[in-house]
């Protein structure tokens, strides 16, 4: 009869964790338990939930499966050993689908051209393609995003992203700054507005999480802008806005037109740096850098 794996298994774990006591850097040691100690925590949080899912009165296996497949732990133990039954291109597509809204409200999108290697490969199109603020876009949307959905992808390649490019008579962002006026590749995180949502045809000023926002309601879609003239760098709290979108700032007069990602019709390089906004389930998110 053929030795039974598990046992094997179990008999390596007790050698591997005999040597690791030996261990004379206690640094190292503490490290390493800490890791021990977490994995075996996220697998029995894992195994929790799945005997949870399989307790479920009356639900069928498809109900069970479709329960763990979204259950954030257990996909990414799926994830981990390559058992997670949606293939990776179909979720790089629903995390893109997650947030084209968003890019939408802008007059962009994106397109993903295609996963190879492990590599996604996609496109901004419409007014997101070259962007001044396509950088923070990429960073607080779209990679969160996959992050999310798709944790097992090996890279990222974008057609159409720009770097920003500070522009005006003001202090603009120091370098090496993001157009969302915070340093790129910081990490995001989606952020709720609690409620505070203007009107059809105004806008509201809002801090949240230490950011200095402007969340403007241009018929009936919510859009999220840092509370800054792309030019002057004055606040907009004030500024008016035409039905249509367009806003103008109250010190310098510049124009900005908020359905196409804040740029003014009058310089292509002059914007005020949209922030992603998604409403889910009834909430409205908006994806802030950490500071």
């Amino acid at each position: 009869m053929d030795a039974d794996p598990s046992a094997e298994l179990v008999e390596r774990v007790q050698a591997l964790t005999a040597q690791l006591d030996e261990v004379q850097d206690l640094q190292a040691r503490a490290v390493a338990d800490e890791l021990v100690a977490s994995i075996l925590q996220l697998y029995g949080a894992g195994l929790e939930r799945i005997m949870e899912a399989l307790d479920e009165p009356g639900a069928t296996v498809a109900e069970v499966r479709g329960r763990l497949v979204e259950d954030g732990v257990v996909a990414s133990l799926l994830v981990i050993h390559g058992l997670y039954p949606v293939d990776l291109e179909t979720r790089v597509q629903e995390a893109l689908d997650g947030v084209r809204p968003y890019m939408e409200s802008h007059g962009g999108d994106v397109e993903l051209v295609g996963v190879e290697d492990g590599v996604a490969h996609m496109r901004l199109v419409g007014h997101c393609n070259g962007c001044p603020a396509s950088e923070a876009t990429l960073e607080l949307a779209i990679k969160k995003a996959l992050e999310e959905t798709a944790p097992d992808l090996e890279g990222l390649e974008v057609e159409g992203v720009s770097e920003p490019a500070p522009r005006g008579g003001g202090a603009g962002p120091s370098a090496g700054a993001g157009a969302n006026g915070q340093s790129s590749g910081a990490p995001a995180a989606w952020t709720d507005l609690e409620g505070r949502e203007p009107a059809p045809g105004t806008t509201v000023g809002v801090t949240l999480a230490g950011a200095d926002l402007l969340v403007a309601n241009v018929a009936g879609t919510l859009l999220a802008y840092r509370n800054s003239c792309g030019w002057c760098r004055s606040r907009l709290d004030a500024a008016p806005m035409t039905p249509a979108g367009m806003l103008t700032c109250p010190s310098c007069d510049r124009r900005f037109e908020l359905r196409r990602a804040g740029r003014s019709p009058d310089d292509e390089l002059l914007q005020v740096a949209p922030v992603p906004l998604l409403r889910d389930d009834g909430r409205v998110r908006v994806a802030l850098a950490a500071g």
